[in-house]
């Protein structure tokens, strides 16, 4: 009889379903209710890569978990950067951790911004209230690599000045050259001295080229809505413009349906869709 062959042992996969431990390394308030947290990964955990547009799956016992995009440089993989606003209890007990506890991280998930799509092209970004730190990744990626775009154009648009986020980092960004940087408020006091107006209202100032432009928008859905279809009628094409979509996330691999967008999973399927793929559905309500 001939000798049986032990079959090699299988390498080891991640299991998507468990959290791994990381530490809190440092907590910075951003806006009265949102804070930014960068985590490190505890002993024997090992750095997480991801691409800008990932989101992660922030676990916060006994509470429970919670779907967070990634905020931070994805060129340092040993430091991973939430921001984090309080809108429920695993978010409000998220933006109290203090250095030194632990968070589990489950991630990364979903699709990344199409950055290599927008090269040799002009690049328009689009974020609205907290729709900034999921554009965040890919503004250090785009702003390392300068020379790769023609014309960049950046509105960001808040409620107030308070809800601003990342200030500092806004002023060094808008005095960078070579990138056009507007913000805008919906209303303020008389210390504003910035633009006051909706996010659209900025578009007809802005001097891209509108076919040979791509388009990335993040925030609130029906700010992108009027967005895309504002850069449909100027020319953008819609396969050029591309969305970040939000939906009630649990398993984050397209396995529970809490995130089903029509015939997308949300987790597994975008967060980032083009306006192409999605334009009908952002017509429905409810979807």
């Amino acid at each position: 009889m001939a000798s049986e062959r032990m079959a090699a042992p299988a390498e080891a996969v991640p299991d998507p379903f468990l959290p791994l431990p990381y530490e809190v390394v440092s907590r910075t308030a951003e806006t009265p209710d949102t804070v930014t947290l960068v985590l490190r990964p505890r002993p024997g955990t090992p750095p997480l890569e991801f691409s800008a547009g990932q989101f992660n799956m922030l676990y916060r016992f006994p509470l429970g978990e919670v779907a967070i995009s990634i905020s931070g440089d994805r060129t340092h993989p040993r430091e991973l950067v939430h921001t984090i606003r309080s809108a429920g209890k695993i978010t409000a007990s998220l933006t109290q951790a203090t250095p030194g506890e632990t968070i589990g991280v489950r991630g990364p998930f979903g699709t990344g911004w199409p950055i290599d799509r927008a090269t040799q092209g002009d690049l328009l970004i689009v974020a609205g209230g907290l729709g900034l730190p999921p554009l965040r990744p890919a503004l250090y990626e785009i702003l390392a690599h300068r020379d790769r775009f023609d014309r960049i154009e950046v509105i960001y648009g808040a409620r107030s000045p308070k809800d601003l986020v990342y200030y500092d980092e806004l002023q060094t960004w808008r005095s960078r050259p070579g990138v056009r940087f507007q913000v805008t408020v919906d209303a303020a006091g008389r210390d504003w001295y910035g633009d006051v107006g909706l996010v659209t209202a900025r578009l007809p100032d802005t001097r891209v080229d509108a076919a040979r432009t791509t388009a990335f928008l993040c925030g609130p859905e029906i700010m992108m809505r009027l967005t895309a279809q504002a850069l449909d009628r100027m020319g953008v094409p819609d396969r050029a413009i591309w969305l970040s979509m939000e939906r009630n996330m649990k398993c984050a691999v397209g396995l529970c349906g809490h995130c089903q967008y029509g015939p997308s999973f949300v987790c597994r399927d975008g967060p980032i869709f083009s306006y192409r793929d999605v334009k009908a559905r952002m017509m429905l309500r409810e979807v």
